[in-house]
């Protein structure tokens, strides 16, 4: 399987000849063009840096083959569209192409008391290939091979972050959700939760446009 890292939370999973797309949010400039070449997209829940309406109302005009999954409100903000919105919960397993996604968690991390937690769902790819949380540090009950690890942002924090990779014991750690850090930022928080920090796994940083092969077992 192939991983493409776009901009904040957006990364493109291709296997087989299957393209997902997860969380074309507006901070990926290029997720119009992502979302185009894809055959489902997968949304974790309905902040803008996850889930650009407009681009992904406009794809399912556009684009009659492509499925799009997400949280009921997703769901109910795009509309049927002939029923290739599909509203998805815990629990729930579908596939996509040669693909198979497993959806686990329920809400959005705290932020604070005074502001409401939407519903969030990660999305396990592959049998364990790759998780993505949405921005949640909710730990599967499954093995996970490569985790995407959300590293900045109002409701994260460096600890439950650690504690979240101890939990899932990935054998591969990517950044996302890092657009808020500077470069001495994103270079900090990879020492104190890599190979020789809290973990000891290291935190890959890659940069937006980056393809790297995960392994496939």
């Amino acid at each position: 399987m192939q991983l493409t890292k776009h901009a904040h939370a957006c990364v493109t999973l291709e296997k087989d000849g299957t393209r997902l797309v997860i969380d074309p949010g507006t901070f990926a400039s290029d997720a119009a063009e992502t979302v185009t070449r894809a055959h489902a997209v997968l949304i974790t829940h309905e902040h803008f840096d996850h889930f650009d309406e407009k681009l992904v109302a406009a794809a399912l005009e556009a684009q009659p083959g492509l499925q799009v999954y997400g949280t009921a409100t997703v769901a109910a903000a795009l509309g049927s569209h002939d029923g290739r919105v599909h509203a998805v919960t815990a629990g729930d397993t579908f596939s996509i192409g040669s693909l198979t996604v497993t959806v686990h968690g329920h809400r959005h991390a705290l932020i604070h008391a005074d502001i409401p937690c939407p519903d969030n769902v990660g999305y396990l790819i592959d049998d364990g290939a790759v998780y993505h949380p949405g921005d949640a540090y909710f730990a599967p009950d499954a093995s996970v091979r490569t985790l995407l690890l959300p590293t900045s942002g109002p409701w994260t924090k460096l600890g439950e972050a650690a504690d979240f990779v101890r939990t899932v014991k990935p054998e591969r750690v990517i950044q996302i959700h890092e657009l808020m850090l500077s470069d001495l930022g994103l270079h900090s928080t990879a020492t104190l939760l890599g190979e020789k920090g809290l973990t000891g796994i290291p935190v890959e940083r890659l940069e937006p446009g980056t393809t790297v092969q995960l392994d496939d077992v």
